[in-house]
């Protein structure tokens, strides 16, 4: 298995296929016997570190003995070109890849381009969709993704390469489930009207289960809104060693009541290559109630975003307002939050600085490199489609 980037260039059309194998990916999860460990951690530092990353982990005596027995283990997380990409999406995937990588595994980025084009994403336009494709991995780059053990497939061109493969176990994984089961997973395409569906949409379900095994993925390492379509392929395993769900927290929209980011939405998200004033005027509109820290964007974004970044996050304030401080653990900023000590008045300047510090590598590649300044100009002027 290769240890460096392997980036295939998408093809013209679209494409299909993979090796139809009702073996799980997790049979070759754990191979018999000890493995050369890839670096010099322990089992505990290593299970501690990789288990950092999820909200949820089905299941965690699975996760520490993949582990400890397989050399390289293969974490997967499959993303839809779909327009520009906001700052959880970015960041915190850079976060959690690193996480992964530095604990021995490989990480393969699924380019769902022939799903989007499933899902309308940019009126079904493959070559737009492969132009935001390219887009996002040159913002991943830019921002900080160790590369060494990261992968980049394309799924139209490694599903035509390997059509044998993939269509009979897609087709096995339809043929064993009823539809009401797979209208079930819709909420993973961001559909939440069953009725509404085409019958791509019906059958994106099963194409995703397919993946998980097509790409031998050990662990998926996906958001937690995906996690229906994570456990139906662990359901159909069978017995056998299953991929171990590894769920993200997902990020709330930076206005009152979003549960979600809105990429139709520009206030409803940072965006990879907003500018230090559109950082500001979003964190200044954004909801944060005072004393409290559920469903605040604003802390939740230094929480997840901020923290894990720098390993601290610093709020600067003048003198009669308590000085200084820096946080080291989220602990200690929920307890100041909720007490009162930190006020959203001090805490949203210092977010604003924070994100703006993290998001410079990403605008100065593209205002100076000109492939990706051109690759932004195309995505900005595409239409988002839902």
């Amino acid at each position: 298995m290769a240890s460096k980037v392997e980036e295939s260039t998408p093809p013209a059309e679209a494409v299909v296929a993979p090796e139809a194998t009702t073996s799980s990916s997790s049979d070759a999860a754990c191979d018999d016997g000890p493995a050369d460990h890839f670096s010099k951690m322990s089992l505990d530092e290593k299970y501690a570190l990789v288990r950092s990353i999820g909200e949820e982990c089905i299941q965690d005596e699975e996760l520490r003995n993949l582990l400890d027995k397989k050399k390289d283990p293969v974490a997967y997380d499959g993303f839809e070109p779909s327009g520009r990409m906001h700052i959880a999406q970015g960041v915190m995937k850079v976060i959690n890849v690193n996480k992964l990588t530095k604990a021995g595994c490989i990480f393969k980025f699924w380019v769902a381009d022939w799903f989007a084009q499933l899902n309308n994403k940019m009126g079904g336009d493959l070559k737009k969709i492969q132009t935001v494709g390219r887009y996002m991995i040159e913002i991943w780059k830019a921002v900080g993704m160790d590369m060494d053990r990261v992968q980049f497939l394309w799924a139209s061109e490694e599903i035509n390469s390997r059509s044998q493969e993939y269509w009979p176990l897609v087709m096995d994984i339809a043929r064993q489930n009823n539809l009401t089961r797979i209208k079930r997973c819709s909420q993973i395409m961001g559909r939440n009207d069953e009725d509404e569906l085409t019958a791509a949409q019906i059958f994106y379900p099963c194409m995703q289960c397919a993946d998980i095994f097509f790409l031998k993925a050990d662990i998926c390492q996906l958001g937690s809104d995906q996690r229906k379509v994570n456990v139906l392929a662990r359901e159909y395993c069978k017995g056998k060693l299953k991929p171990i769900i590894l769920s993200h927290h997902m990020l709330p929209g930076l206005l009152q009541g979003q549960e979600k980011m809105s990429k139709s939405m520009s206030d409803s998200a940072i965006f990879m290559e907003d500018e230090e004033s559109e950082v500001k005027t979003k964190i200044k509109k954004a909801y944060c109630p005072p004393l409290i820290v559920e469903g605040n964007p604003c802390y939740e974004y230094t929480v997840y975003i901020v923290l894990p970044y720098f390993n601290e996050f610093v709020v600067e304030r003048k003198p009669e307002n308590g000085g200084n401080k820096t946080y080291k653990t989220a602990e200690e900023l929920k307890e100041d939050y909720v007490s009162g000590a930190l006020h959203p008045s001090d805490l949203k300047p210092s977010l604003t600085k924070a994100l703006n510090r993290i998001l410079e590598p990403v605008r100065e590649h593209f205002r100076t490199n000109p492939e990706a300044k051109e690759l932004l100009k195309k995505v900005k002027s595409y239409k988002v489609s839902r």
